[in-house]
């Protein structure tokens, strides 16, 4: 089998929902993002054997397919819609690797997209005859007493882990301020709507935790990362093509998602890193580079600990925290600030996401 190559990635700015990109439905959000992919990989639409997109909150049908239309792609591709929440992101990659492993396809777009803005409500029926009722989670499990709400599970984790909530706000102060350090523009953001940079990120100080409403427990407003709109997506090749088109890419090693305690879902990842470097016959000292989710600073905090990762390598430009979190769309912004990190400096990097329901994805890049 051959190996896939990630030739391109680019992202939208992620802006917090109703905010600049809540005018936009899905495909207006990923237009632009595939437009300047494609012209990065210098990669024509007739070539795109497929294209492969998380979704978490939109209306349903084939969100992938109304994508590749809309961005002018021949009426053959005909688009996978996935939905893991927020793990689709990776996923999505993973799908477009073993396709284009077995030889399915030469080029394949991955990525996922999220309007939180735009997203449609959604009502319970009851076969009683009550009326429907509106509900904002969907179930993740069958067993309501193991289904928590995530923020729930989040304190849950940071009480059995031990991390305390100063820790957890000092880590979003840190991911702010390496947001707000990162040099602009940078190379992964495409303009979209106008907006040009991630507006949420802001000097976050103590005193500001401290006054943060608190959601449940020790997360607040502060320490877990707000609903988002916002699309990545990256163009994946077969190692023939890349070598044919002289183009320039990192490799993808390997990856995995496991399934984890679905009370406990801010651990999966751990299992799912453990995994991936095992079978790369990878430490977690030989990675250069490491994008890790930030749905809630504990998570992140328990996932770069249980997996002995160093903290200088996690997330150096600031994460979710410091942006926002469009569900969808997040693992696919993780490898893609996983591919421009690698560019500049070559070895290894990981990204890695939690997910409701008790699941871990983690994703293995390489460059040279």
């Amino acid at each position: 089998m051959t190996r896939s190559v990630i030739v391109a990635a680019r992202r939208s700015p992620v802006a917090p929902r109703g905010g600049a990109l809540s005018r936009l439905e899905m495909h207006e959000l990923a237009r632009p993002v595939l437009e300047t992919l494609l012209r990065d990989a210098t990669i024509h639409p007739d070539e795109v054997g497929e294209i492969v997109v998380s979704n978490a909150l939109g209306a349903g049908g084939n969100p992938a397919r109304v994508i590749a239309l809309a961005a002018g792609w021949p009426d053959r591709v005909g688009g996978l819609s996935i939905d893991r929440q927020c793990a689709g992101g990776l996923d999505a990659i993973l799908l477009a690797d073993a396709m284009i492993r077995a030889g399915q396809h030469e080029i394949v777009v991955a990525g996922g997209v999220e309007s939180y803005s735009r997203r449609p409500l959604r009502y319970r029926t009851h076969p009683d005859g009550r009326a429907p009722e509106q509900y904002e989670q969907a179930r993740f499990t069958p067993w309501a007493d193991r289904d928590p709400d995530m923020a729930v599970a989040a304190d849950a984790l940071g009480r059995r882990e031990g991390i305390r909530r100063d820790e957890q706000d000092l880590w979003a102060i840190a991911s702010h301020a390496k947001a707000l350090a990162a040099p602009p523009p940078l190379p992964e953001l495409v303009t979209v709507a106008g907006l040009d940079h991630d507006p949420f990120s802001r000097a976050l100080t103590p005193a500001h935790c401290r006054r943060a409403p608190k959601v449940c427990g020790d997360i607040t407003a502060a320490n877990m990362a707000v609903a988002a709109d916002g699309a990545a997506f990256v163009l994946m090749a077969s190692e023939r093509l890349v070598r044919e088109k002289a183009l320039r890419g990192v490799q993808i090693l390997g990856g995995c998602t496991l399934g984890g305690s679905p009370d406990m879902p801010g651990l999966a990842p751990v299992n799912a890193i453990n995994r991936t470097l095992q079978a790369a016959n990878l430490r977690p000292a030989d990675l250069q580079h490491a994008e890790i989710m930030e749905a809630f600073a504990v998570q992140a905090i328990a996932c770069q600990r249980g997996a002995g990762l160093s903290p200088h390598l996690v997330n150096p430009q600031g994460g979710a925290l410091a942006r926002g979190h469009p569900v969808g769309a997040s693992g696919t912004i993780l490898a893609t600030r996983l591919f421009h990190a690698l560019h500049e400096v070559p070895g290894h990097g990981l990204a890695a996401i939690a997910s409701a329901g008790g699941l871990g994805t983690a994703l293995l890049l390489q460059s040279n």
